[in-house]
């Protein structure tokens, strides 16, 4: 082989590299586990925006079908469900004034409770929230480019999440810890095709200012929290999302059908520390 042969061989091979790399195409099956986006966005300039939750944003708890605890419950935020009534609200011992019956209050609950069947405005109010759930979940998932394809086969135990927009066509879960690394700025958006599962005991850890209102968990399918576990970030879950006794979170859980508790804790935007729990703010 002439050596002009050769130089065109390695220059058209290195063009191919340079291709796939800038485009973000993997080289083989393995390599759907490396970062894709990241650079294009980059030199782009586009930096990952966040989930817009407009009303829905008010809510610690949301759903359509309902919301149930068998435990003591701690929710510090506002807990609404429509266009089911204030019937599926079950387990919190709910108070009506009956001088204002547009919200109710609950032992459980360092906030309002609202649903369909209550006085005006709380039914519109409730069903442009949902609305808003709704979009903010088409959004999360209609997110293109992402950085991270199918990291860690769904298993993500142990792992270290940069900023940036992360992908499954599977179910995704942990069973010890989970850490999110980034600025008060920096967003996060996993887009989830199947269940999310957090282990017994699994802790969600925030490190270098990371913040749970900028973690969106767009998920297809159900969440269930295993005892005692703690997790951080916006919960849009196309289904139900279940707290098992004694776990905990830091953000929102807004489900598009029921949130069930058992003696479990949510506090929305609020101070949390694994080892000793959430703090609302003064």
């Amino acid at each position: 082989m002439s050596l002009i042969t050769i130089n065109h061989t390695l220059v058209v091979t290195a063009l191919l590299f340079a291709a796939v790399a800038l485009l973000g195409v993997p080289m083989a099956e393995g390599l759907r586990q490396e970062k894709r986006g990241g650079l294009r966005r980059q030199l782009d300039d586009e930096p990952l925006s966040a989930v817009k939750l407009l009303t829905a944003g008010r809510f610690a708890i949301l759903t359509k079908t309902g919301v149930t605890t068998t435990g003591p419950t701690d929710l510090k935020g506002d807990m609404g469900t429509s266009p089911i009534t204030g019937a599926a609200i079950t387990g919190f011992g709910l108070i009506t004034d009956p001088s204002d019956t547009t919200f109710s209050t609950s032992s459980l609950v360092t906030g309002q409770v609202f649903a369909s069947d209550y006085t005006s405005p709380t039914p519109n109010m409730l069903t442009v929230a949902v609305l808003d759930m709704q979009a903010a979940y088409v959004d999360a998932a209609g997110r293109p480019d992402p950085d991270y394809v199918e990291l860690g086969a769904g298993n993500i135990e142990g792992l270290t999440l940069e900023p940036g927009l992360y992908k499954w066509g599977t179910d995704v879960g942990f069973t010890n810890s989970l850490t999110f690394d980034g600025s008060d700025t920096d967003i996060w958006i996993l887009q989830i095709d199947g269940d999310v599962t957090a282990g017994s005991g699994a802790k969600v850890k925030l490190i270098n200012d990371a913040k749970a209102e900028n973690i969106f968990w767009q998920i297809a399918g159900k969440t269930d929290l295993g005892t005692t576990s703690h997790v951080e970030g916006v919960f849009l879950c196309s289904t139900a999302i279940t707290f098992k006794t004694g776990s905990s979170m830091n953000g929102a859980a807004l489900a598009q059908t029921a949130v069930t508790l058992d003696s479990a804790t949510i506090v929305k935007e609020s101070v949390c520390d694994v080892d000793v729990g959430c703090v609302a703010p003064n």
